[in-house]
């Protein structure tokens, strides 16, 4: 593993912690592929951006950002550079290494034993989970998204009378080899819809509008919000833990929409109850699922991907994820995508982020060095190792 790039600034309990929390391997719970091959200087800047699904237009920098500036300062390092490295050199340096190479220093130096990565989204031009664990050395695991078994079934064309049948057949062949599921239903439908579990004839009477659909769009992009809530309950049923986004993505869905309290409803439903949800992200709602984490025993979350965006500010953002859920409820997550660069600078920001939070409540006396210690080995792995059961169960 390349060693960490030191941390300005840190003292007392703080530096203490991070040293700690720099020798505990992560369980990433939540995570893309990293790049196959090497992008063009465009792809790259707007793999930076991630609300705007646009290309951005010429002349704007992605360099100057929250998460651009975390780059700088946090990976040129790794790359061989100094700290705060001018964007040209950074990326001179990066077209210099390849992306193999640039691949394996930082998924190496993440520090993460075990990769759980969703492969529902762009699976052609990032590594899969195999070759994720050839890059980094560690382990991979799949998790599987619902929404693309539905359009997998409308791309070898939906038989209305069958389609909750074959879906339930689908999930149990994939999900053999995977340790949870995950949801866009954000993306597709937003959470203010009827989530409960729709009758087999519901479900008839809607693949059927849907198939109607696909044939005269052409599309199986799926947004129907009954169909999505059969995914989800088949899911439950099978008993899989449940991964859904929460707030922070591309503008393609109403971030009013992604506010966590609106599953309140679902996640009171007796059989919801019985397997783990996993609120990922949920920037800016973190302290909503906090809330929800405390409400609900089954319901835990992270504050991944907005880590990374909001670079110099995620310590105040991993803070609010400690102030309402129960520690145990907690998970780290980089969901990083695309560049590798992300996936180590998720995990770096985090243990910094975590130190400086830690170790303020060590200094100021509220809490004491060996319960910091505890709680570091709880969110960075205890935590999904005991959500995700199969990650202990798989060789």
């Amino acid at each position: 593993m390349t060693p960490p790039v030191p941390a300005p600034g840190l003292a007392g309990a703080a530096r203490d912690l991070l040293a700690e929390l720099d020798e505990t391997p992560l369980v990433d719970h939540h995570v893309h592929g990293a790049f196959r091959v090497s992008p063009s200087r465009t792809a790259y800047g707007n793999a930076l951006n991630e609300a705007d699904t646009d290309p951005l237009p010429v002349g704007v920098d992605p360099f100057d950002s929250q998460v651009g500036f975390a780059i700088r300062a946090w990976c040129a390092p790794v790359l061989g550079l100094e700290r705060h490295a001018r964007p040209d050199d950074y990326w001179a340096r990066r077209a210099q290494l390849g992306e193999d190479e640039v691949n394996r220093r930082f998924l190496a130096a993440a520090g993460v034993s075990h990769w759980l990565v969703d492969t529902g989204h762009r699976a052609d031009d990032l590594l899969s989970p195999e070759e994720l664990v050839s890059s980094s050395g560690a382990t991979a695991h799949e998790v599987v998204r619902l929404e693309s078994l539905a359009e997998q079934l409308a791309s070898e064309g939906i038989e209305p009378t069958r389609y909750a049948a074959d879906f339930r057949a689908l999930l149990a062949e994939r999900a053999r080899g995977a340790v949870a599921v995950k949801s866009v239903l954000a993306y597709r439908a937003g959470f203010d819809v009827d989530l409960s579990r729709p009758s087999d004839g519901e479900v008839v009477q809607h693949a059927t509008a849907w198939a109607r659909d696909v044939a005269s769009t052409r599309s199986v992009r799926l947004t129907d919000a009954r169909l999505i809530a059969f995914g989800i309950h088949a899911a439950v049923q099978a008993g899989l833990p449940l991964q859904l986004h929460v707030g922070l993505g591309d503008r393609d869905l109403d971030l009013r929409r992604s506010d966590p309290l609106l599953l309140t409803d679902f996640l009171r439903l007796p059989e919801v109850r019985e397997v783990p949800v996993l609120l990922l992200h949920c920037y800016p709602f973190e302290r909503e699922a906090g809330y929800l984490a405390q409400a609900f025993q089954n319901v835990h979350l992270d504050v991944g991907l907005s880590v990374n965006f909001v670079g110099a500010r995620s310590t105040s953002l991993v803070a609010r994820s400690l102030e309402l859920a129960p520690f145990d409820k907690v998970l780290y997550s980089s969901d990083a995508c695309g560049p590798s660069d992300l996936h180590y600078l998720g995990a770096r920001l985090w243990r910094t982020a975590m130190a400086r939070v830690l170790g303020g409540f060590v200094d100021a006396g509220e809490w004491s060095r060996s319960d910091a210690s505890r709680v570091i080995r709880l969110l960075a792995r205890d935590n999904a190792l005991r959500v995700y059961d199969r990650l202990t169960a798989t060789p």
